[in-house]
């Protein structure tokens, strides 16, 4: 795992590209502590920055920026390619390689089949720019499931679209791993987008193509830009996406039965693990109490001669504390289990100082602060760790993929006025009992509840007895209801005064999707394409990065993926049971009693926090003053939610003012 960053300048704007190039390469040295290199080549005027993260062939051979052994391209790569090996042997044309590292690998796929043709052969994750000499024309990349990230901006204060552009007459074109780096650039003039500053209070995140500096764009997951050195025409194609696989995959169904499929995707998860081991530094594993992290875990124990370091945060709170069922898998499978204790005043502590340490733009899954403490205590230990992130949305883990379509056709049979009423009885009960009771009845003594924390899940059905749903558009209901499942706010509004978020693929993701593909498979895609990459992956990458730690995912395998669409959704979700098949593959290694129990997911007692350690803090960065002076949000809205959250009205998670909190924190280290 590395950081790179570059600049396009045909004008020759940049009066001293090394020293441009250097404080770039400064920001992201956190992505790569081991080495930092630069180059400007002159004839093209393209620059390239590299920090590096030593992870496989840790010689000079690996060092980039690096040119391809036929000497027409030259790249600056973010990630991992696992089937290295295999490039080697089919493109490397019986010459002897420099080196061992997967850069070279890659370099030869691409003087073999040329881009964008090449992406289609690695497996991994990956961001990268890479410069044709010959037909001089540079490339940006990024990875199919957005596990790498990847920006892009314009220099001198030109707004960039979501699309195709044409690079303007004085403007040099900048890129790199953060958006940072495109700061450090002399010439890149900054404005907050007031469009990314809605979309990040109403999901708690920036969604891609957007991002908060107006001026910069993020390139979505599955995408390739070709900038033309010559025009300056930009162009942007997608060359894979979840949607085509998941159609392929309902048109070519597998054919076995149940014993069959589990021996498939078992020996999928266990070839992906094993390919993702590979590294010539220490590898260990994020271990929660869930299935995803259990299935890798037992995956990689079954490929090592010796105990896998697992890693698992704990804290005192008995809600958000998940040692123990990580505890038992571990002795199970005979893992060395590393476990780091914290107070939960500690952790809330430690949140406030690293909120916005790990992300360059506004970031709100308060689940950030445990992975951030995850990742330090890994990095202390090794430098690659595996996570079974992408399990939920391949293989149909949320709650929502088992009700939504259902709710959905119920809602839309309901009149308003009797949503109206349920919505005012919902909102009525009491959370924190209602969430002690539903502890007690969801233990694995009891099992009376499928859930726990059922306080907190009749605020939110009370959320969506507002949804907009009509019974004679059954595809747009569920849309509508996905649609509010996946928002943090519905006061984005309010905040973001003078600007209102159209109605567009990013309220209603389902909206594009084939709708001949199963409603459920249809949320999965949809997940995929925003949620996973703008939420989650951002999330690790941030908080792994941060401490110089390299993150792999085997559960977001292309072949694992394809084989999981192929699959009928009833081995994903079968009799109201999540992850079906995920839980076969994992019986096979741990007894279904250390691990059968319900999702809590990955959180904090954030309102707890907030009333009590994190209250000052959080009372300074929502000073009225404050915020009338910086005018980018509604004083009297961001008071209004604060007294609510403070009462507890506006839910257990505490998320939108979360929002408003990490926009703020943000504003103060990065913004201008």
């Amino acid at each position: 795992m590395c950081g790179f960053a570059g600049f396009f300048d045909r004008t020759g704007m940049t009066a001293n590209p090394a020293a441009a190039l250097s404080a770039m390469a400064r920001v992201v040295a956190h992505r790569g502590p081991d080495d930092e290199r630069i180059q400007f080549d002159e004839e093209t005027r393209v620059g390239l920055a590299f920090r590096r993260l030593a992870i496989l062939d840790l010689t000079e051979a690996g060092a980039q920026p690096m040119r391809s052994a036929c000497g027409r391209y030259d790249i600056v790569f973010n990630g991992e390619i696992y089937n290295h090996a295999d490039l080697r042997a089919r493109f490397g044309g019986g010459r002897a390689f420099r080196g061992r590292s997967d850069t070279e690998a890659m370099l030869a796929a691409i003087s073999a089949r040329g881009m964008p043709a090449a992406l289609d052969e690695l497996r991994g994750m990956f961001a990268f720019a890479l410069l044709d000499r010959r037909d001089r024309v540079l490339f940006l990349a990024r990875d199919r499931f957005g596990v790498k990230p990847c920006h892009y901006a314009l220099s001198h204060g030109h707004a960039l679209p979501d699309g195709n552009f044409t690079l303007p007459m004085g403007s040099a074109f900048l890129f790199a791993s953060e958006l940072g780096a495109i700061r450090a650039h002399p010439a890149f003039r900054r404005s907050i987008d007031r469009r990314a500053l809605h979309a990040f209070m109403t999901f708690g995140c920036v969604p891609a193509p957007m991002s908060i500096d107006r001026e910069a764009r993020t390139l979505e997951p599955g995408n390739v830009l070709r900038l033309d050195l010559e025009t300056g025409n930009a162009r942007i194609t997608r060359w894979w996406s979840a949607e085509t696989i998941a159609v392929r995959g309902a048109h070519e169904p597998f054919t076995g039965g149940d014993a069959e499929a589990i021996d498939a995707v078992d020996a999928a998860i266990a070839e992906s693990v094993g390919l993702r081991m590979v590294a010539d530094v220490p590898v260990g594993v994020f271990l929660s109490g869930g299935i995803d992290s259990a299935v890798v875990l037992a995956a990689m124990q079954a490929q090592s001669t010796r105990p896998v370091v697992a890693f698992t945060v704990g804290t005192d709170d008995p809600d958000f504390d998940e040692t123990a069922p990580a505890a038992r898998v571990a002795r199970h499978l005979g893992a060395e289990h590393v476990v780091r204790r914290i107070t939960s005043d500690e952790a809330a502590r430690f949140g406030a100082m690293t909120a916005t340490q790990g992300w360059d733009q506004p970031f709100a899954d308060s689940s950030q602060i445990p992975s951030m403490l995850i990742a330090r205590e890994a990095a202390s230990r090794v430098k690659v760790v595996l996570s079974g992130d992408g399990g939920d949305e391949l293989f149909g883990g949320y709650y929502r993929y088992g009700h939504a379509p259902a709710l959905a056709a119920r809602l839309a049979r309901l009149p308003r006025g009797l949503r109206a009423l349920a919505a005012r009885i919902l909102r009525a009960v009491p959370r924190g009992p209602t969430n002690a009771l539903g502890r007690a009845l969801s233990s694995p003594s009891l099992s009376l509840l499928p859930f726990d924390r059922p306080g907190d899940r009749a605020q939110k059905l009370a959320r969506l007895m507002y949804c907009d749903v009509s019974e004679a558009a059954p595809l747009a209901a569920l849309g509508a209801l996905h649609a509010m499942l996946a928002r943090v706010s519905d006061d984005a509004d309010q905040l973001v005064p003078g600007f209102t978020q159209p109605a567009n693929r990013l309220i209603d993701a389902l909206a594009d999707i084939d709708s001949s593909l199963d409603p459920v498979v249809r949320m999965m895609v949809a997940d995929i394409g925003r949620y996973l990459p703008d939420d989650i992956l951002t999330k690790v990458d941030g908080a792994t990065m941060c401490f110089g730690v390299e993150a792999r995912e085997p559960l977001l395998d292309p072949a694992l993926a394809e084989l999981a669409f192929r699959l009928p959704p009833s081995m994903r979700i079968r009799d109201g049971e999540r992850k079906w098949i995920l839980r076969r593959v994992l019986e096979r290694r741990v007894p279904r009693a250390l691990f059968d129990r319900p999702k809590t997911g990955f959180s904090v007692p954030l309102l707890r926090w907030l009333r009590g350690p994190l209250r000052t803090w959080a009372e300074d960065l929502l000073n009225p003053t404050r915020l009338s002076r910086e005018g980018h949000l509604d004083p009297e809205t961001v008071q209004r939610l604060w007294a609510e959250t403070l009462a507890g009205r506006r839910g257990g998670d505490a998320a939108e003012i979360w929002c408003v909190l990490m926009f703020e924190c943000w504003l103060a280290e990065h913004g201008s």
